[in-house]
């Protein structure tokens, strides 16, 4: 492949000129030949083409659009600059230069944590963010190669149903281990050593120092970083990832299938990891305590890493424990992975804040508000043992829909209350629903409802295969099928969304990319003079396509 880095560029004059799906094709090629170079141990190959990638125009490109169709791209570092037009995203590539470049502090801000502490994330320019993005390119393809097999946190493909996924496989039996080492690493993003990193990350080491050691500004003040990489930054995760990875490696070089005295011994020690929190199993509790922990103490401390005494615990599996959301716990013979309480708590409480904030809000739009709220926390919770939880949600739900109902007309009785907001649709007969202006393809009144997370069907989920890598040639039949089971599966039931995807062959015509479960989607109603035109479009270029129109003022 050989191909002048300025060619293209040459070529392409416009950010609307720019052909996407050549871009990522390109980009997707490169990334390949790394794994393939980096598994042959050819490691000056690898610097080769990571070099070709961080100076070619389409990856700087790609890294530009990700950067400004996230939903951070309205949020400015510590310059005041964002790029909303093509005209500076365009202007932005011919900016990413690695020579002379310097980037500037971050801007510190603090969000809040479920304990009550603040948790600190660091902003950078976008300048700064496209730069990091275009190192992650050349970054993931090693990282994946390299990762711990049962590593599931921000990596291409991986999600935390994969975790909760091999929770369960590695516990769900009888000869399965009994108890859990559940293991968090204090500050793990702000305690990174930066001599570990500098000394094993494989990218530019002068662009890597740069980042680590550019400070943040904080209340108008400059102040250094010492350590870690800092939340916020696009490249953290990767680097946080590789920081860690090798830990599952240590562990089973100890704890291993062994033949002593003429037979077979099963430590059932097993390692399960998402970002910094991550389960070992074992069959009892001195292993995980005087055999395990020891092992992981001296694995972080080489990093600049400690675990967390407050929350690193030993569990037995019929005590049940929490992780990522979801409740993992031994009923006599049977293993059951449910919705934790404190998940549950969190999104009945967000729901009825919206609902008592917004007295006087129309019926319809708080149906819209509530709607992706909803669906967002039922399709995580779907593949978990949920259906009790579902219907605590339904009811919960409408306790609050009906105070609210009361609360705005307090002279009306119950039964015309009743008629107004809720309407008998389908089996259900208490349907939170409001009649629009559109039709039904039979001519009847459109309602928009609400959606009930008792309606929807719970699954097993299907696990990815530990060893897969996404940037190597040998997966990507895999993915690919994977991806399209994945789609097929979300849009089980949904008859118009489902003609379209097939209608559009999967394609976004926005931005000429596929449409995938991961990505999210949405109905775009285009005028046309046949009338609206529907087409499926990604979340995020639908915000695009309606960043124009004037956004609600809602007390969300």
């Amino acid at each position: 492949m050989n191909v002048k880095t300025c060619a293209t560029s040459d070529v392409v004059k416009r950010w609307e000129d720019i052909d996407w799906n050549k871009a990522t094709i390109y980009v997707k090629k490169l990334q390949i030949r790394i794994v393939k170079a980096q598994k042959e141990g050819k490691y000056n190959k690898v610097k080769s083409l990571q070099y070709l990638l961080s100076h070619s125009f389409y990856a700087k490109a790609l890294a530009v659009k990700k950067v400004t169709d996230n939903k951070g791209k309205r949020t400015a570092g510590v310059d005041g600059e964002i790029w909303n037009t093509p005209e500076s995203k365009f202007y932005a590539i011919m900016k990413m230069k690695s020579r002379g470049y310097k980037p500037q502090p971050l801007k510190r801000v603090y969000i809040p944590k479920k304990n009550g502490k603040k948790r600190p994330l660091s902003i950078p320019t976008m300048i700064d963010r496209a730069m990091q993005t275009l190192y992650k390119f050349t970054l993931e393809p090693i990282a994946e190669t390299t990762a711990d097999p049962n590593s599931y946190g921000f990596r291409v493909g991986r999600c935390t149903q994969d975790a909760i996924e091999q929770c369960f496989t590695s516990l769900n039996k009888g000869k399965s281990a009994k108890w859990v080492l559940e293991g968090d690493i204090k500050g793990c993003f702000d305690n990174i050593s930066h001599e570990w990193i500098l000394d094993n990350i494989p990218i530019d080491r002068n662009i890597l120092k740069k980042w680590l050691k550019s400070g943040y500004i904080e209340t108008g003040k400059l102040f250094p970083t010492e350590t870690g990489s800092p939340q916020g930054s696009p490249i953290s995760p990767v680097i946080s990832n590789m920081v860690l990875d090798g830990l599952e490696t240590v562990i089973k070089e100890k704890y291993h299938k062994k033949f002593i005295n003429g037979a077979w011994y099963f430590p059932k020690v097993n390692f399960i990891r998402y970002a910094d929190d991550f389960i070992v199993t074992g069959e009892s509790y001195e292993l995980l305590e005087k055999g395990v922990m020891p092992i992981i103490k001296e694995f972080l401390t080489e990093r600049g890493l400690e675990l967390s005494e407050e929350k690193t615990v030993i569990t037995h599996i019929t005590e049940g424990f929490d992780f990522l959301g979801c409740n993992i716990r031994m009923y006599g013979n049977k293993l059951l992975t449910t919705p934790a309480q404190k998940n549950y708590k969190a999104i009945i409480e967000k729901i009825r804040k919206i609902i008592k904030r917004n007295p006087s809000i129309k019926q319809e739009i708080l149906i819209r508000i509530l709607n992706p709220i909803i669906r967002g926390w039922v399709n995580y919770q779907k593949f978990n043992v949920s259906s009790k939880r579902f219907e605590d949600l339904d009811y919960d739900i409408w306790k609050a829909l009906w105070n609210w109902c009361k609360r705005r007309h307090p002279k009306k009785g119950k039964k015309w209350i009743a008629n107004k907001y809720f309407h008998v649709i389908g089996t259900r007969t208490w349907t939170f629903s409001v009649k629009t202006d559109g039709k039904i393809d039979n001519g009847e009144d459109f309602y928009l409802k609400l959606v009930y997370a008792t309606n929807t069907d719970i699954r097993r989920f299907t696990k990815i295969k530990a060893e897969t890598n996404p940037f190597d040639s040998e997966w990507q039949i895999y993915f690919e099928e994977r991806e399209d089971l994945k789609m097929r599966n979300e849009l089980r039931g949904r008859r118009i969304i489902n003609n379209l995807w097939k209608m559009q062959k999967g394609i976004c015509p926005y931005c000429s990319t596929k449409i995938t479960a991961d990505t999210d989607f949405r109905i775009h109603q285009q005028d046309s003079p046949l009338g609206k035109k529907k087409y499926l479009v990604h979340s995020e270029c639908h915000r695009n396509l309606h960043d124009k129109t004037k956004d609600l003022e809602l007390a969300l």
